[in-house]
C-alpha cells in the first residue's frame, strides 16, 4: 500500500483546518499557503472532503471550509479510505474484489490479512485529535 498525494494532503487539509478553524471557516487559498500546495490541487481535495460529509462550505467574501465534526470524530482511517479508496495491501483483499481461486491454497493469505487487520486496526485508532495533540501514537 503506497499512500498518494491526495490522501497525504487530505490529511494535511483535515489538520489545517481543524488547528486553524476556530469553528469559522477558513479560506481555500489560506491552506493552500500554508500547506504549500497549489490551490488547483486543493480544490480537487476539498471536492472530496466536502461530498464526503467530512468539511462543511460557505460560499462569500467570509467563506471557506471549517470540519463537520471535531477532530476527535475523524480518523486517519476514515480520511485516507475516502481519498484514496480501499487501503487493502493486495487486490485480492480489497472488499469488492472476487474470492480468489488459490485462496485455500495460498500460504501467504494469512500474513497479508493480518497486515491488513494492523494496518486499518491503527490507522483506526489514530484521530486528528491524536496527531494535533501530538499523542504518542504506539502500534
Amino acid at each position: 500500500m503506497k499512500i498518494s498525494t491526495k490522501g497525504r494532503y487530505a490529511l494535511r487539509v483535515m489538520l489545517d483546518i481543524a488547528q486553524n478553524s476556530n469553528g469559522e471557516f477558513i479560506s481555500l487559498r489560506d491552506i493552500s499557503q500554508r500547506q504549500e500546495v497549489s490551490m488547483k490541487y486543493l480544490e480537487m481535495i476539498i471536492g472530496i472532503l466536502n461530498r464526503g460529509n467530512f468539511v462543511q462550505s460557505q460560499r462569500g467574501k467570509d467563506g471557506g471550509y471549517r470540519l463537520a465534526k471535531s477532530p476527535a470524530d475523524y480518523t486517519v482511517l476514515s480520511i485516507l479510505t475516502l481519498t484514496e479508496g480501499d487501503l487493502a495491501p493486495i487486490s485480492c483483499l480489497e472488499d469488492l474484489a472476487p474470492e480468489c481461486p488459490r485462496a485455500t491454497d495460498c500460504l501467504t493469505l494469512p500474513f497479508w490479512q493480518g497486515l491488513n487487520k494492523t494496518l486499518k486496526n491503527y490507522m483506526g485508532s489514530v484521530t486528528l485529535e491524536d496527531i494535533l495533540n501530538k499523542k504518542t501514537i504506539e502500534v
